[in-house]
């Protein structure tokens, strides 16, 4: 088995390399990525000699180059993407180019050849608010941030591209993610560092947004069980159940590092600031898959992990 992987030296696309290597020892892996600002090398540095494993530096914009490793896999795996919200609001261009160009380039390149699959991993986001109960597949899209949009976009395009040229697409919305190697821009890993720091944690307007947080380990089992199980031409939500509040996830922060809520400040909300996400995934577990690690051990693991890896997140952290 041959897996193109794109975007693999970020956080959720590292994770995956990391499993799929450990769990299938005779696939083959070659992570294709820019290394943009996300993206570490670091995060495979354990992995770079195992020899089913190849990094190949380049941009999915690349025709030239997305052709040439497209026509050497079986399977892609779409995780390249800017992703995170405030930086979309601040300057959506680079998600347009890369979100929705850059997905634009990988199905066209997949025209010229005959490949098993292609997994384009999208977000709870493009659904937009849930006012009540929770998102199925077939409900309509509304994204509210340009980051959002542009991976509702993206949906949209790989969609057509099954319908149109047949091409293999399976398209895969998660609810949000947290673990070991997320860039700390992202409120866990914010919060984790922040508090080692000794600074405050920021906490947007009144902090009763909602999120379902799955560790990224049951994210990247999700993929796997697709990639294997999963059809063509279908979308699969991937969720958790774990519905935290964020002023909740906060306290739940504060408390592990023995803290009060003097350490909480209170800052201006975003502009279109999501209430609530909530995704319904018994397509995907009427398949056979469900999550299995504990939101509360998993954060209490996450939190050691960024403890014992400040070397990692010093390098990167901005502010």
């Amino acid at each position: 088995m041959r897996l193109l992987v794109t975007g693999g030296c970020g956080f959720i696309g590292s994770n995956f390399i990391r499993y799929i290597l450990e769990a299938y020892p005779e696939y083959k892996i070659t992570n294709l990525d820019c290394l943009s600002y996300a993206g570490n090398l670091e995060n495979l540095s354990d992995v770079a000699r195992n020899k089913n494993y190849k990094f190949v530096k380049g941009n999915i914009k690349d025709f030239k180059t997305v052709s040439k490793l497209i026509k050497e896999a079986d399977y892609i795996i779409n995780f390249a993407a800017q992703t995170h919200v405030d930086r979309s609001i601040k300057e959506a261009k680079d998600f347009v180019e890369t979100n929705i160009n850059g997905v634009f380039t990988l199905l066209e390149a997949c025209r010229s050849f005959e490949i098993k699959l292609f997994i384009q991993i999208s977000t709870d986001e493009v659904y937009g608010s849930a006012q009540e109960g929770s998102f199925i597949e077939t409900d309509p899209l509304s994204p509210s941030s340009p980051y959002s949009a542009s991976k509702a976009a993206a949906d949209c395009l790989a969609c057509a591209y099954t319908a149109t040229y047949k091409i293999p697409v399976l398209v895969t919305r998660c609810t949000n993610n947290f673990g070991p190697y997320q860039y700390p821009e992202k409120v866990i890993p914010l919060f984790i560092t922040n508090l080692l720091q000794g600074k405050k944690l920021p906490l947007y307007g009144d902090g009763l947004n909602v999120r379902d947080w799955i560790y990224v380990y049951d994210h990247v089992r999700a993929i796997d069980f697709l990639m294997h199980k999963g059809k063509s031409g279908e979308i699969y939500n991937i969720s958790s159940n774990n519905e935290v509040a964020n002023i909740e996830l906060t306290k739940l922060m504060l408390n592990k590092f023995g803290l009060d809520e003097a350490y909480i400040e209170y800052v201006e909300d975003r502009p279109a600031h999501d209430r609530r996400y909530s995704l319904d995934s018994s397509k995907l577990r009427a398949l056979g898959w469900k999550p299995v690690y504990d939101f509360s051990a998993s954060l209490n693991a996450t939190v050691d992990w960024y403890k014992e890896n400040a070397k990692w997140w010093k390098k990167i952290k901005k502010y």
